[in-house]
Protein backbone atom coordinates (compact mmCIF):
# COMPACT_ATOMS: atom_id res chain seq x y z
CA UNK A 1 0.00 0.00 0.00
CA UNK A 2 1.76 3.38 -0.59
CA UNK A 3 2.42 5.87 1.85
CA UNK A 4 -0.48 8.57 2.30
CA UNK A 5 -0.02 11.57 1.15
CA UNK A 6 1.69 14.69 3.27
CA UNK A 7 -0.82 16.21 5.59
CA UNK A 8 -1.11 20.14 5.37
CA UNK A 9 0.68 21.11 8.61
CA UNK A 10 3.82 19.40 7.40
CA UNK A 11 4.00 21.87 4.20
CA UNK A 12 2.50 25.01 2.86
CA UNK A 13 4.82 27.51 4.83
CA UNK A 14 7.17 27.62 1.50
CA UNK A 15 10.38 30.61 1.37
CA UNK A 16 12.16 31.10 -0.66
CA UNK A 17 15.43 31.27 0.78
CA UNK A 18 18.38 33.51 -1.09
CA UNK A 19 21.36 33.32 1.52
CA UNK A 20 22.72 30.86 3.85
CA UNK A 21 21.31 29.88 7.59
CA UNK A 22 23.07 32.40 10.00
CA UNK A 23 21.78 30.67 12.91
CA UNK A 24 24.36 30.69 15.29
CA UNK A 25 26.66 27.88 16.85
CA UNK A 26 29.10 26.85 19.45
CA UNK A 27 31.89 27.75 16.70
CA UNK A 28 30.14 30.64 15.40
CA UNK A 29 29.50 33.44 17.65
CA UNK A 30 26.36 36.01 16.81
CA UNK A 31 27.36 39.51 18.29
CA UNK A 32 24.25 40.06 20.47
CA UNK A 33 24.14 43.78 22.24
CA UNK A 34 25.18 42.36 25.40
CA UNK A 35 28.24 40.71 23.78
CA UNK A 36 28.62 37.93 21.96
CA UNK A 37 26.39 34.51 21.96
CA UNK A 38 26.95 30.93 22.02
CA UNK A 39 24.52 27.95 21.14
CA UNK A 40 25.72 24.86 22.23
CA UNK A 41 23.99 21.86 20.64
CA UNK A 42 23.31 19.04 22.83
CA UNK A 43 22.03 16.05 20.88
CA UNK A 44 20.87 13.77 23.57
CA UNK A 45 20.30 16.31 25.83
CA UNK A 46 22.43 14.71 28.64
CA UNK A 47 25.45 16.04 30.40
CA UNK A 48 27.71 13.98 32.58
CA UNK A 49 28.66 16.52 36.24
CA UNK A 50 31.97 17.17 35.28
CA UNK A 51 30.45 18.59 31.56
CA UNK A 52 27.65 20.56 33.69
CA UNK A 53 31.20 21.96 36.51
CA UNK A 54 32.72 22.91 32.72
CA UNK A 55 30.47 24.92 31.20
CA UNK A 56 29.10 26.80 34.33
CA UNK A 57 33.19 27.79 34.81
CA UNK A 58 32.70 28.85 31.50
CA UNK A 59 30.20 30.79 31.83
CA UNK A 60 31.75 32.78 34.35
CA UNK A 61 35.04 33.25 33.13
CA UNK A 62 33.87 34.07 29.46
CA UNK A 63 30.58 34.98 29.66
CA UNK A 64 28.11 36.35 32.06
CA UNK A 65 27.22 34.17 34.70
CA UNK A 66 24.03 32.24 33.33
CA UNK A 67 23.37 29.85 31.34
CA UNK A 68 20.10 29.81 29.22
CA UNK A 69 18.42 26.86 27.90
CA UNK A 70 16.32 26.92 24.64
CA UNK A 71 13.29 25.81 23.19
CA UNK A 72 15.38 23.15 21.40
CA UNK A 73 17.11 22.02 24.36
CA UNK A 74 20.16 23.53 23.70
CA UNK A 75 22.32 25.86 25.88
CA UNK A 76 23.36 29.54 25.57
CA UNK A 77 26.19 31.38 26.49
CA UNK A 78 25.69 34.83 26.76
CA UNK A 79 27.92 38.04 26.86
CA UNK A 80 31.20 36.50 25.69
CA UNK A 81 33.92 38.42 25.02
CA UNK A 82 34.46 39.06 21.34
CA UNK A 83 38.04 36.94 21.34
CA UNK A 84 36.76 33.99 23.64
CA UNK A 85 35.58 32.06 20.42
CA UNK A 86 38.93 29.62 20.72
CA UNK A 87 38.96 29.65 24.56
CA UNK A 88 35.67 28.79 24.53
CA UNK A 89 36.13 25.92 21.72
CA UNK A 90 38.75 24.41 23.66
CA UNK A 91 36.90 24.26 26.50
CA UNK A 92 34.05 22.35 24.40
CA UNK A 93 36.67 19.78 22.70
CA UNK A 94 38.15 18.94 26.90
CA UNK A 95 33.91 18.21 27.76
CA UNK A 96 33.70 16.06 25.11
CA UNK A 97 30.70 18.68 23.62
CA UNK A 98 32.54 19.52 20.70
CA UNK A 99 32.79 15.81 18.18
CA UNK A 100 33.44 17.71 15.03
CA UNK A 101 33.50 20.93 14.09
CA UNK A 102 32.24 20.97 10.61
CA UNK A 103 28.78 19.14 12.16
CA UNK A 104 28.39 20.74 15.19
CA UNK A 105 25.32 23.43 14.12
CA UNK A 106 23.73 20.72 12.07
CA UNK A 107 23.36 18.31 15.49
CA UNK A 108 19.92 19.75 16.05
CA UNK A 109 17.58 16.89 18.24
CA UNK A 110 15.26 16.94 20.59
CA UNK A 111 14.61 13.43 22.94
CA UNK A 112 11.84 12.61 24.72
CA UNK A 113 13.70 13.61 29.09
CA UNK A 114 11.78 10.16 30.44
CA UNK A 115 12.85 7.98 27.62
CA UNK A 116 14.66 4.76 28.39
CA UNK A 117 18.47 3.28 27.35
CA UNK A 118 16.92 2.26 24.16
CA UNK A 119 16.05 5.36 22.79
CA UNK A 120 18.71 7.69 23.84
CA UNK A 121 21.08 4.83 22.32
CA UNK A 122 19.45 5.69 19.22
CA UNK A 123 19.54 9.48 19.94
CA UNK A 124 23.24 8.85 20.58
CA UNK A 125 23.93 6.77 17.72
CA UNK A 126 22.21 8.99 15.51
CA UNK A 127 24.58 11.64 16.28
CA UNK A 128 27.71 9.61 15.63
CA UNK A 129 26.15 9.11 12.16
CA UNK A 130 25.42 13.08 11.17
CA UNK A 131 29.05 13.86 12.65
CA UNK A 132 30.39 10.75 10.21
CA UNK A 133 28.75 11.95 6.61
CA UNK A 134 30.50 14.49 4.15
CA UNK A 135 27.10 15.25 2.89
CA UNK A 136 25.11 16.13 5.96
CA UNK A 137 26.64 19.79 6.95
CA UNK A 138 24.27 21.06 4.04
CA UNK A 139 21.72 20.83 6.76
CA UNK A 140 20.81 23.47 7.97
CA UNK A 141 21.02 24.65 11.63
CA UNK A 142 17.07 25.03 11.96
CA UNK A 143 16.99 21.32 10.59
CA UNK A 144 15.43 19.03 13.85
CA UNK A 145 15.54 15.71 14.67
CA UNK A 146 13.01 14.36 17.59
CA UNK A 147 13.61 11.11 19.22
CA UNK A 148 10.07 10.09 20.92
CA UNK A 149 10.19 7.42 23.15
CA UNK A 150 6.59 6.80 22.29
CA UNK A 151 4.66 9.33 24.72
CA UNK A 152 4.59 11.88 22.03
CA UNK A 153 6.32 15.03 23.70
CA UNK A 154 8.84 15.65 21.23
CA UNK A 155 7.43 14.57 18.50
CA UNK A 156 4.75 17.45 19.30
CA UNK A 157 7.75 20.15 18.44
CA UNK A 158 7.30 20.28 14.91
CA UNK A 159 10.27 18.18 14.07
CA UNK A 160 11.07 17.50 10.62
CA UNK A 161 12.15 13.84 11.17
CA UNK A 162 10.90 12.03 14.00
CA UNK A 163 11.41 8.73 15.04
CA UNK A 164 8.67 7.44 17.70
CA UNK A 165 9.45 3.91 19.80
CA UNK A 166 6.35 1.49 19.11
CA UNK A 167 4.78 -0.48 21.46
CA UNK A 168 5.71 -3.71 19.17
CA UNK A 169 9.62 -2.76 19.67
CA UNK A 170 10.48 -1.33 16.25
CA UNK A 171 10.26 2.39 15.32
CA UNK A 172 7.81 4.13 13.49
CA UNK A 173 9.84 7.42 10.79
CA UNK A 174 7.88 9.97 10.36
CA UNK A 175 8.61 12.70 7.62
CA UNK A 176 6.84 14.71 4.87
CA UNK A 177 4.04 13.37 6.63
CA UNK A 178 4.28 10.15 5.90
CA UNK A 179 4.93 7.10 8.32
CA UNK A 180 7.54 3.85 7.87
CA UNK A 181 7.93 1.48 10.15
CA UNK A 182 11.45 0.12 10.72
CA UNK A 183 13.71 -2.24 12.59
CA UNK A 184 14.45 -0.96 15.82
CA UNK A 185 18.40 -1.73 15.28
CA UNK A 186 17.67 0.61 11.70
CA UNK A 187 15.93 3.86 13.05
CA UNK A 188 18.98 5.95 13.69
CA UNK A 189 20.45 5.11 10.20
CA UNK A 190 16.77 5.61 8.53
CA UNK A 191 16.53 9.06 10.01
CA UNK A 192 19.59 10.18 8.60
CA UNK A 193 18.38 8.75 5.01
CA UNK A 194 15.11 10.44 5.55
CA UNK A 195 17.21 13.56 6.27
CA UNK A 196 19.17 13.03 2.95
CA UNK A 197 15.96 12.00 1.38
CA UNK A 198 14.84 16.01 2.29
CA UNK A 199 18.02 17.21 0.74
CA UNK A 200 17.65 15.60 -2.33
CA UNK A 201 14.19 17.19 -2.84
CA UNK A 202 15.47 20.58 -1.92
CA UNK A 203 17.80 20.65 -5.01
CA UNK A 204 14.99 19.73 -7.19
CA UNK A 205 13.00 22.59 -5.31
CA UNK A 206 15.49 25.17 -5.86
CA UNK A 207 14.01 27.40 -3.08
CA UNK A 208 16.87 26.85 -0.88
CA UNK A 209 15.06 25.45 1.85
CA UNK A 210 15.64 25.09 5.22
CA UNK A 211 13.08 22.99 6.71
CA UNK A 212 10.54 20.25 5.34
CA UNK A 213 7.52 22.68 5.59
CA UNK A 214 9.33 25.12 3.64
CA UNK A 215 9.19 22.79 0.47
CA UNK A 216 6.62 24.29 -1.81
CA UNK A 217 3.62 22.38 -2.46
CA UNK A 218 3.62 19.41 -4.38
CA UNK A 219 7.31 18.65 -3.82
CA UNK A 220 7.77 15.17 -3.47
CA UNK A 221 10.37 13.80 -0.87
CA UNK A 222 11.58 10.33 -2.11
CA UNK A 223 12.02 8.55 1.54
CA UNK A 224 10.82 5.16 -0.14
CA UNK A 225 13.26 5.80 -2.55
CA UNK A 226 16.08 6.58 -0.45
CA UNK A 227 15.25 3.68 1.93
CA UNK A 228 14.96 1.21 -1.17
CA UNK A 229 18.73 2.29 -2.38
CA UNK A 230 19.80 2.48 1.64
CA UNK A 231 19.33 -1.51 2.00
CA UNK A 232 16.42 -0.76 4.51
CA UNK A 233 13.26 -2.28 5.03
CA UNK A 234 10.80 0.20 5.75
CA UNK A 235 6.98 -0.61 6.08
CA UNK A 236 4.48 2.39 5.05
CA UNK A 237 2.27 2.98 7.59
CA UNK A 238 -0.91 4.94 5.85
CA UNK A 239 -2.56 8.16 7.84
CA UNK A 240 -0.54 7.27 10.82
CA UNK A 241 0.35 10.85 12.36
CA UNK A 242 2.44 10.62 15.39
CA UNK A 243 0.80 11.47 18.78
CA UNK A 244 1.10 14.87 20.55
CA UNK A 245 1.78 14.04 24.18
CA UNK A 246 2.71 16.34 27.26
CA UNK A 247 5.82 17.74 28.57
CA UNK A 248 7.26 16.06 31.91
CA UNK A 249 5.97 18.34 34.84
CA UNK A 250 7.63 19.77 37.36
CA UNK A 251 8.12 17.64 40.59
CA UNK A 252 8.76 14.09 40.69
CA UNK A 253 8.23 11.17 37.77
CA UNK A 254 7.98 8.01 39.16
CA UNK A 255 9.93 7.39 42.55
CA UNK A 256 13.16 8.38 41.38
CA UNK A 257 13.73 11.08 38.83
CA UNK A 258 13.20 14.62 39.59
CA UNK A 259 11.95 17.59 36.91
CA UNK A 260 12.72 21.12 37.57
CA UNK A 261 12.04 24.16 35.37
CA UNK A 262 14.07 27.22 34.72
CA UNK A 263 12.31 30.61 35.26
CA UNK A 264 11.55 32.39 31.84
CA UNK A 265 14.80 29.74 30.92
CA UNK A 266 17.55 31.14 32.83
CA UNK A 267 19.89 30.00 35.30
CA UNK A 268 22.49 31.27 37.47
CA UNK A 269 25.95 29.50 37.36
CA UNK A 270 25.02 28.44 40.76
CA UNK A 271 21.92 27.13 40.08
CA UNK A 272 23.38 25.43 37.61
CA UNK A 273 26.22 23.88 40.20
CA UNK A 274 22.80 22.82 42.01
CA UNK A 275 21.95 20.46 39.53
CA UNK A 276 25.05 18.32 41.44
CA UNK A 277 25.61 15.61 42.09
CA UNK A 278 23.90 14.16 39.53
CA UNK A 279 24.33 10.67 37.57
CA UNK A 280 23.39 12.29 34.75
CA UNK A 281 21.40 16.32 34.18
CA UNK A 282 18.75 15.81 30.76
CA UNK A 283 18.18 19.39 29.52
CA UNK A 284 14.74 19.26 28.35
CA UNK A 285 13.22 21.59 25.24
CA UNK A 286 10.69 22.80 28.14
CA UNK A 287 13.79 24.96 29.38
CA UNK A 288 13.84 22.52 32.25
CA UNK A 289 16.17 19.83 33.71
CA UNK A 290 15.64 16.21 34.41
CA UNK A 291 17.61 14.20 36.89
CA UNK A 292 16.92 10.46 36.83
CA UNK A 293 18.21 7.79 38.95
CA UNK A 294 17.70 8.97 42.28
CA UNK A 295 17.93 5.91 44.46
CA UNK A 296 14.36 5.98 46.35
CA UNK A 297 11.59 8.63 46.25
CA UNK A 298 13.21 10.16 49.89
CA UNK A 299 16.40 11.28 47.99
CA UNK A 300 14.17 12.42 45.19
CA UNK A 301 11.98 14.54 47.27
CA UNK A 302 15.10 16.01 49.29
CA UNK A 303 16.89 17.05 45.94
CA UNK A 304 13.54 18.92 44.75
CA UNK A 305 13.09 20.39 47.75
CA UNK A 306 16.70 22.06 47.66
CA UNK A 307 16.22 23.12 44.12
CA UNK A 308 13.04 24.69 44.70
CA UNK A 309 15.35 26.66 47.53
CA UNK A 310 17.64 27.32 44.75
CA UNK A 311 15.39 29.24 42.28
CA UNK A 312 14.03 26.49 40.50
CA UNK A 313 9.92 25.84 39.55
CA UNK A 314 9.35 22.80 41.45
CA UNK A 315 5.90 22.08 41.36
CA UNK A 316 3.69 21.70 38.52
CA UNK A 317 0.64 24.73 39.98
CA UNK A 318 3.50 27.17 40.25
CA UNK A 319 2.09 30.22 38.68
CA UNK A 320 5.72 30.02 36.38
CA UNK A 321 4.98 27.35 34.82
CA UNK A 322 4.66 27.58 31.06
CA UNK A 323 5.78 31.24 31.22
CA UNK A 324 8.40 31.84 28.74
CA UNK A 325 10.47 34.90 27.06
CA UNK A 326 12.38 36.21 24.41
CA UNK A 327 15.53 37.48 25.73
CA UNK A 328 14.61 41.28 25.46
CA UNK A 329 16.64 44.41 26.60
CA UNK A 330 19.30 44.74 27.11
CA UNK A 331 20.97 41.91 24.97
CA UNK A 332 18.53 42.64 21.64
CA UNK A 333 18.73 45.56 20.02
CA UNK A 334 15.69 44.82 18.18
CA UNK A 335 13.42 44.68 21.52
CA UNK A 336 11.40 47.16 22.50
CA UNK A 337 11.50 46.46 26.17
CA UNK A 338 13.23 44.65 28.97
CA UNK A 339 11.10 41.46 28.53
CA UNK A 340 12.51 39.28 31.23
CA UNK A 341 11.74 42.01 33.89
CA UNK A 342 8.29 42.83 32.47
CA UNK A 343 7.04 39.07 32.44
CA UNK A 344 4.92 37.48 34.93
CA UNK A 345 2.43 35.34 34.69
CA UNK A 346 -1.39 35.36 33.52
CA UNK A 347 -4.63 33.80 33.96
CA UNK A 348 -5.67 31.27 32.12
CA UNK A 349 -5.12 27.20 30.53
CA UNK A 350 -2.60 28.66 27.70
CA UNK A 351 1.17 28.58 27.82
CA UNK A 352 2.39 32.42 27.98
CA UNK A 353 5.12 34.11 26.08
CA UNK A 354 6.91 37.61 26.15
CA UNK A 355 8.41 39.10 22.94
CA UNK A 356 10.17 42.16 23.18
CA UNK A 357 9.21 42.44 18.71
CA UNK A 358 7.16 40.88 16.61
CA UNK A 359 9.37 38.06 15.72
CA UNK A 360 8.30 36.46 19.15
CA UNK A 361 11.51 34.23 19.05
CA UNK A 362 11.53 31.08 21.22
CA UNK A 363 7.86 31.19 21.17
CA UNK A 364 5.74 28.04 22.21
CA UNK A 365 4.07 24.95 19.89
CA UNK A 366 0.60 25.28 19.58
CA UNK A 367 -1.75 27.93 21.03
CA UNK A 368 -0.19 30.10 23.34
CA UNK A 369 -1.18 33.95 25.08
CA UNK A 370 0.89 35.69 23.20
CA UNK A 371 2.40 39.17 24.57
CA UNK A 372 4.05 41.30 22.35
CA UNK A 373 6.09 44.42 23.29
CA UNK A 374 4.73 47.68 21.51
CA UNK A 375 6.80 50.49 23.28
CA UNK A 376 9.21 50.42 26.90
CA UNK A 377 6.62 48.41 28.96
CA UNK A 378 3.72 48.48 26.72
CA UNK A 379 2.20 45.19 25.49
CA UNK A 380 -0.35 44.00 23.03
CA UNK A 381 -1.99 40.66 24.11
CA UNK A 382 -3.58 38.33 21.52
CA UNK A 383 -3.70 34.68 21.34
CA UNK A 384 -1.44 32.70 18.46
CA UNK A 385 -1.64 28.97 17.36
CA UNK A 386 -4.41 26.36 16.82
CA UNK A 387 -6.45 25.99 20.20
CA UNK A 388 -7.92 22.91 18.89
Amino acid sequence: MPPSSPKPQDRGEAHIRDRGDACPGALRLHQADDGALARLRLPTGVLTERQVRLLADAADRLGDGHLSLTSRGNIELRGLGESCGAGLADVLREAGLLPSERHERVRNMVVSPLAGPEVQSWAARLDALLCAEDWTPELSGRFLFAVDDGRGDVAALSPDVTLLAAEDGTALLHVAGRTYRVAAADAPRAALTAAGAFLAAARAAGTGAWRVRELPPGQDVDVTGHLERAALAAEPVPDAVPPAGAPPLPGLAGDGTVCVLARLGRVTTAQFRALLPAAEVRVTPWRGFVLPHFADRAAAEERLGALGEAGFITRADSPWTGVTACTGRPGCAKSLSDVRADARPREGALPVHWSGCARRCGHPQGAWTDMVATGEGAYRMTVQGSTK
